[in-house]
C-alpha cells in the first residue's frame, strides 16, 4: 500500500523536480514527512509569498516549472500574490497546498480557506483532489498544463485525509491526455504567407518582442529573423534580454518608461510585428492609434491574447519559436535605408541619461557600470519601482536573463526570485536590485539565503522614499507628498551583518563601482547599499 503523500512525492520525482520552495503547516505535514525521504531539496522560505516568487525565479531560469508548497488557510492565502504574479507573466508554477480534511470542507474550521476558488481568476488551472488514486493523473496533467501552450501556474489543493489515504500501488501516466486542451504549435501557412507579403511591402517595419519570446526560448530565432529581414527591434519590459542592448538593430524598451527612440519608432511604423507581447498599457498607451496607422502582425501561442489590447490585421497562432524560424528562413531584407537612418538618428539624439556623482550614487550610471562588470550569462532580478526602470533601461542583458514582475508589478519580488534563479543556475552570477521599500517587503529572506548558503548579491538603492509613487505625486498631485517617506529605515548594513552577510555602504559612484567589484569577487551573499538622491528620476 502507498499513501497519497508518498504518491505526491513520487510524482515530483517522476517530473524531475530537484528543488521545491515552501513553508510547512499541519495540513501539509504528511507530504513533508514523505519529502524528508527523498533527494528533493526543500528550501524553507520565511513567508509563503516568497516561495512562489522563488519558484518563479527558478522556473524562468531553469526553463521548467517551479514548485512551491504551503499549508491550508493563511499559508495558502499568502501564496496568492505570488501565484498572480506568475500568472500575469506567464510563468509555469506547480503550487501545492494542504487543505483541511474532506469531511470538514465548507464548515469554516480552523485554517480552512477555499484556495481553489480564491485563485480561480489567476491560475491556468486548479485541482481540489478528492481521491488519492487521482493524484498521479492530477500531477501529470498539472505539469503538462503549466508548461505547454501559454505557460502559467497550476494549483493542486490536497486535503490532509487524501494525503493519508492509501491505495494499492503507484503508477505514473506516461503522458497527459486532456480533452479540449490541444495548444496549437505550428503557425497557419496562409497567415505566414500573408505576413511575408506584408513585410515585403512595408517601408517602416518594426519588430516588438515580448516575454513570450523569452519563455519559448526563441531568442536565437528572433535574432535570426531580425538579421535576415533587416527589421529593427524594440522590446516590452518582459522582452528585455532577447536582443542585447548594444546590438545595432535594437532600439530599446518601449512604453511610458521606455526609450524615446523606441517609442517614436512605434508611432511612425507602418508595420508592427508583435512577437509574444500582450501590449499592456504601460507598453503602448494608445494601441488603437498605432493600429490605425500601421498594419499589425501578432504572433502568440495563446489565441486569447491576439487582438485583446490592439487590433490585429494578420494573426498567427502558434509556438513563436517555430513561427519565427519559418519566417527567418523565407524573409528577404527589403527595409529602406532611410527608415534605418531615421532610427539611428533617434538613438544618437537620445543617449542614456545620468552623470556620475560624488555626493551620492547616480543609479543609472551605476547600473551601466555594473552591467559592464558582470559576466555575459549573468542574471539580474529587478524589483518594482524606480530601481526596476533604472535596471530595465541601463542593464545590458547579453547571454543571461532579466527577471522582474512586469504584469502585476509586485514589490518584494527580486530577492526571492534571485534565490530561485541561483538555485536553478548555481554557476551564474545572480544579482537582485531593489529599493529600500521593496527590500523591506522580503528582507526576511536573508534568513533563507543564510540557511541555504545561496550566493546571491543584493544591491539596495536607498533614497528613503517610495520613489515611483513620489514621482507620481510630483507630476500629478502638485508635489503633495503623503506616505512616501521611509523615515523608519534601519541601518541596512548592520541588518545584513546581523545575519552574517557581508555588507558595504557606497555614497558615490566611485565607491559604488569599487564595492561592486569587491561584491562580484566575494564568495557568498553580499549586500551593497547605495545612497541615492531622492530627486533622481526613474528615466
Amino acid at each position: 500500500m502507498i499513501s497519497g503523500a508518498e504518491i505526491m512525492v513520487k510524482c515530483l520525482e517522476a517530473e524531475g523536480v530537484s528543488v521545491a520552495f515552501g513553508y510547512p503547516g499541519a495540513a501539509i505535514c504528511p507530504f513533508y514527512d514523505e519529502l524528508l525521504k527523498t533527494n528533493i531539496r526543500h528550501v524553507l522560505v520565511r513567508e509563503e509569498q516568497n516561495a512562489a516568487h522563488a519558484a518563479n525565479g527558478y522556473a524562468r531560469s531553469a526553463g521548467k516549472p517551479g514548485v512551491c508548497i504551503a499549508t491550508s488557510g493563511p499559508g495558502a492565502t499568502n501564496l496568492i500574490t505570488g501565484i498572480a504574479t506568475a500568472y500575469m507573466d506567464s510563468v509555469p508554477l506547480i503550487c501545492i497546498t494542504g487543505q483541511v480534511s474532506s469531511e470538514l470542507l465548507g464548515r469554516d474550521v480552523f485554517q480552512e480557506a477555499d484556495i481553489t476558488g480564491a485563485c480561480e481568476a489567476f491560475t491556468k488551472h486548479s485541482y481540489l483532489v478528492k481521491k488519492a488514486a487521482d493524484l498521479p493523473t492530477v500531477f501529470r496533467e498539472a505539469f503538462h498544463i503549466a508548461s505547454t501552450g501559454r505557460p502559467g501556474p497550476v494549483l493542486i489543493d490536497v486535503p490532509i485525509d487524501i494525503q493519508l489515504e492509501t491505495v494499492p500501488e503507484f503508477s505514473y501516466p506516461a503522458k497527459a491526455s486532456i480533452a479540449g486542451y490541444k495548444p496549437r504549435t505550428q503557425g497557419h501557412a496562409m497567415q505566414i504567407k500573408k505576413a511575408l507579403a506584408a513585410i515585403g511591402e512595408a517601408q517602416r517595419p518594426l519588430i516588438c518582442c515580448g516575454g513570450g519570446v523569452v519563455l519559448a526560448g526563441a531568442r536565437n530565432e528572433l535574432i535570426a529573423f531580425a538579421q535576415n529581414s533587416g527589421i529593427p527591434v524594440c522590446a516590452t519590459m518582459m522582452g528585455i534580454g532577447v536582443v542585447p542592448m548594444d546590438s545595432e538593430f535594437y532600439l530599446g524598451m518601449i512604453g511610458m518608461h521606455g526609450r524615446t527612440g523606441a517609442n517614436l519608432a512605434m508611432q511612425q511604423a507602418d508595420l508592427v510585428i508583435l512577437c509574444g507581447a500582450r501590449v499592456g498599457d504601460r507598453a503602448v498607451s494608445a494601441p488603437q492609434q498605432i493600429a490605425e496607422k500601421a498594419k499589425i502582425i501578432h504572433i502568440d501561442i495563446d489565441p486569447a491574447e491576439i487582438g485583446k489590447n490592439m487590433p490585429v490585421h494578420i494573426p498567427i497562432v502558434g509556438d513563436i519559436r517555430l513561427v519565427l524560424s519559418t519566417l527567418a528562413g523565407q524573409v528577404r531584407n527589403t527595409v529602406p535605408e532611410a527608415w534605418l537612418e531615421t532610427l539611428r538618428g533617434y538613438k544618437r539624439k537620445h543617449p542614456p541619461r545620468g552623470e556620475a556623482r560624488m555626493d551620492s550614487v547616480e543609479p543609472r550610471v551605476f547600473i551601466r557600470d555594473l552591467s559592464a562588470m558582470m559576466e555575459e550569462d549573468a542574471i539580474l532580478a529587478a524589483d518594482v519601482g524606480q530601481n526596476q526602470i533604472w535596471s530595465a533601461r541601463n542593464f545590458n542583458v547579453k547571454e543571461g536573463r532579466f527577471l522582474t514582475s512586469g504584469g502585476l508589478g509586485t514589490m518584494g519580488y527580486s530577492i526571492p526570485a534571485a534565490i530561485g534563479a541561483k538555485l536553478a543556475k548555481p554557476k551564474r552570477q545572480v544579482v537582485a536590485v531593489c529599493g529600500d521599500g521593496s527590500f523591506q517587503m522580503s528582507m526576511c529572506e536573508l534568513g533563507t539565503i543564510c540557511q541555504d548558503q545561496v550566493d546571491v548579491k543584493i544591491i539596495l538603492m536607498q533614497n528613503g522614499r517610495l520613489g515611483m509613487v513620489k514621482e507620481l505625486q510630483d507630476r500629478l498631485y502638485g508635489g503633495r507628498h503623503i506616505a512616501t517617506t521611509l523615515d523608519g529605515n534601519p541601518d541596512f548594513v548592520k541588518l545584513a551583518e546581523a545575519y552574517g552577510i557581508r555588507a558595504r555602504l557606497a555614497a558615490s559612484n566611485e565607491e559604488a563601482k569599487a564595492c561592486a567589484a569587491e561584491m562580484l569577487q566575494t564568495k557568498g551573499p553580499y549586500l551593497l547599499v547605495c545612497t541615492v538622491d531622492p530627486s533622481t528620476p526613474s528615466i
